[in-house]
């Protein structure tokens, strides 16, 4: 296999302290996200949108990779030494991926470490709370900085590049996705529509389960690394 394209949701994340949003005590079983995660919410509440933000920023600083991450990036290297290519698509804002090695990740539902401004549209990585008094540090306008992650109802980024590298790969591997948010949970679909074989690693059937020509349960700390060994190895 030359060109691999790798769908990556929160279970991958979950071995490193990171919680998921749509199992049962998920983020999502616990919180409003019509309050927390989308546009209208935002501006009737900044303040509480900006604190639960915060929180989950503190976490992702303090949470490390773990050995499904690294095991992505290890394939990432192989791939390309070989002429072939590791597209990395991620539903996650944490930036796990890219601290274990990955050097392309596309995050198509925003980083949690970039600010954005809504005055200007600029990005700023951003590492630190924000609050509404925080000015732009491009047109310094206060009150306008978001994350910059994708909410409910708003596009999610980087369609364009997905869909190209979809139609090119040849093989198409979903790990730790819930199955339940388009339009990532429709790529399997869009895969097997291209003739290309589909694989999912998963710790529980997910809900597109039935879409995949081969799942392996099991930790992804577990079955990443096996399968990446798997690839690189030639078996």
């Amino acid at each position: 296999m030359t060109n691999i394209f790798v769908l990556t949701g929160a279970g991958i994340s979950a071995e490193s302290g990171l919680g998921t949003f749509r199992d049962t005590d998920g983020a999502w079983a616990r919180f409003d996200p019509m309050r927390l995660a989308t546009p209208e919410g935002f501006a009737a509440d900044p303040v509480l949108v900006h604190d639960f933000y915060n929180h989950r920023r503190r976490d992702a600083r303090a949470a490390a990779p773990n050995p499904a991450h690294a095991a992505l990036a290890r394939l990432e290297a192989g791939l390309a030494a070989r002429g072939g290519r590791l597209f990395l698509c991620t539903q996650n804002i944490d930036d796990l991926h890219e601290r274990a090695g990955s050097r392309h990740v596309v995050h198509m539902h925003g980083a949690l470490l970039k600010a954005r401004c809504t005055a200007c549209v600029t990005d700023t990585v951003w590492h630190e709370d924000l609050t509404v008094e925080t000015p732009c540090p491009h047109c310094g306008h206060s009150g306008e900085m978001r994350p910059d992650v994708v909410w409910f109802g708003e596009m999610p980024h980087h369609l364009e590049a997905i869909d190209e590298a979809l139609a090119e790969a040849d093989l198409f591997v979903a790990i730790g996705t819930s199955g339940a948010v388009y339009p990532a949970a429709g790529y399997v679909a869009q895969a097997r529509a291209f003739g290309i074989p589909t694989l999912a690693l998963t710790l529980e059937a997910a809900d597109n389960a039935g879409l995949f020509e081969a799942t392996r349960l099991g930790r992804a700390s577990e079955t990443v690394p096996a399968f990446v060994e798997e690839v690189l190895n030639g078996a």
